[in-house]
Order: C-alpha cells, then sequence, then structure tokens
C-alpha cells in the first residue's frame, strides 16, 4: 500500500474573483469502467491531510477489466464514507478481517480459500489488483472476500462501527524510506488509535515488513499504545504465521537478502 502527500481538491464552489477555477484531473472523473470502481469514491468532503495512498494508472488487462465490469457491483464497495456498512450482511455473519493493501490479491486469495470461515475485506487503490483479486475470487468460488475501493482511513472512520472487526492486516506497506516522508507511513499512533476502536476486543493487527528501520518503528508504537499488546511473551517480532502466505513481493525480497519482520499485536480490552 502506498502513500503520498496529495492534498485533496479545492471546494467546488465557485472561485475568488480573479483565481483561476479548480480542472480537477481526469482520474478523478473519468471511470474507466462505468459499472466498476470510481475514480475518486470520496470526492473532497472529506479533511485534506496526508493520505494513506496515491492511486496509480497502470495497464488493466482484459481479465481484469471483464471481472470489474462483471462482479464490481456483487463484491464490490467505493469508500465514500458515505454510509456505515453492516458487515454481518455482506458476509453473511462470518467474523470479518479488514486487509489494507493487497497488490495484485494472490496472497489474500489464497487466504480466503484457506480459512472460508472468515471474511476478508480488501482495501486497495489499484484497479488492475481490484480486477485481479475479483478474478481471483470468481475462478476460487471464494465467497468470503470483498473488494474495497478508496481510502483506508476513511472506511476505518466513517464507514465501519465500532468493535465490528476480527482483525486488521497490514502486510508490506510503504516504507517512505527518507526522514522527511516517514509522517506518511501508515503504522503510526493516531493510526493505531483509530484502529483500536474498530477492532474487538482480542482482535489480532498483523503487519509485515522487509524494510528493517520501519519494522523497528512498528514495534515502538505498537508496544508503546494502551490498546494493543504483543502477542510475543518477549516482546518482540513474530515469525511468518502459516496463514500469511509468501508473497511474489516478500520472495524477491527475500532473494536481495531482506529480513521480513512479522508483529502480531492483541487489542486489549481497555
Amino acid at each position: 500500500m502506498s502513500e503520498s502527500l496529495n492534498p485533496q481538491p479545492p471546494s467546488a464552489s465557485a472561485p475568488a474573483e480573479g483565481a483561476a477555477s479548480y480542472t480537477p484531473p481526469k482520474w478523478r472523473t473519468e471511470p474507466r469502467f462505468p459499472d466498476g470502481p470510481a475514480p475518486d469514491p470520496a470526492g473532497s468532503h472529506h479533511e485534506r491531510r496526508i493520505r494513506s495512498f496515491q492511486p496509480r494508472r497502470s495497464r488493466v488487462t482484459t481479465g481484469q477489466g471483464e471481472a470489474l465490469k462483471r462482479l464490481w457491483g456483487t463484491w464490490g464497495l467505493d469508500i465514500d464514507g458515505h454510509r456505515v456498512i453492516d458487515l454481518k450482511a455482506m458476509f453473511d455473519g462470518l467474523p470479518v478481517v479488514l486487509e489494507i493493501g493487497f497488490g495484485m490479491g494472490e496472497a489474500t486469495a489464497q487466504m480466503a480459500a484457506a480459512d472460508p470461515g472468515t471474511g476478508i475485506l480488501a482495501v486497495d487503490v489499484h484497479t488492475p489488483g481490484q480486477g485481479n483479486l475479483l478474478a481471483l475470487a470468481e475462478r476460487g468460488g471464494l465467497t468470503n472476500v470483498r473488494v474495497a475501493n478508496g481510502d483506508a482511513i476513511i472506511l476505518l472512520r466513517e464507514m465501519l462501527p465500532p468493535d465490528s472487526l476480527a482483525g486488521l492486516r497490514v502486510y508490506f506497506p510503504d516504507p517512505w524510506p527518507k526522514a522527511r516522508h516517514h509522517k506518511r507511513r501508515l503504522i503510526q499512533p493516531e493510526f493505531l488509535d483509530l484502529a483500536a476502536t474498530r477492532l474487538a476486543p482480542g482482535a489480532i493487527l498483523h503487519c509485515a515488513t522487509d524494510w528493517e528501520p520501519y519494522a523497528e518503528q512498528m514495534l515502538e508504537v505498537l508496544t508503546a499504545h494502551p490498546r494493543f499488546e504483543n502477542t510475543r511473551a518477549d516482546g518482540g517480532f513474530a515469525p511468518r504465521p502459516d496463514f500469511r502466505p509468501l508473497t511474489r513481493f516478500e520472495g524477491q525480497g527475500l532473494d536481495k537478502g531482506h529480513v521480513v519482520h512479522d508483529l502480531l499485536f492483541r487489542r486489549t480490552d481497555s
């Protein structure tokens, strides 16, 4: 999941006298798939802030595009911030785990297939990945996957009820290695404050990264947060659990000598 300093556009009201009018970029206003994910589902009605993603307009294959056209109306969700989602109705009563940033969806599909008793609400802004995950879910008969398009922060804050999630997964978020960009990292105290309100007591927040300085920061902020406790008795990193597949991205990192760190923290009752 990538992050970017991407302030919201100015108000749609008339510009001040002498000011240039604002013309939104085409990706905000012209959907490539009219029945698929919206180009900017939340629009400009939410506050300006450092956003936790940057839309990427890479090539959509024919199969991905067909999946978006055919399945988005049934298994897709635009994060518009206008309503609260009934997760029990959406997933037929299954406990639901939120996955933020799923890439091309291969690992998500594998986890869904291995655990059909858990619903996965998978969030990303990468259109090819959205189409690919939908195609994988259809091919595998996976009825426990839903694909959400847009800002995960808006989803958590505006659209999910308190204590509604059985888990939260953040695998290989953008590390933003330069010091001046560290504020763009997703795993920050403010994000944990919000996530704690949406996770049920006992739910697991599972992070993984192959960027060691980011792993150290994750461990530091999670350990310091009063509503999370490390599942490791020694207070350190956890081995990769069996349910998290080895992803293609992770394999590439391991081939380069990267060390992957997993962190599993439990949301406390307090």
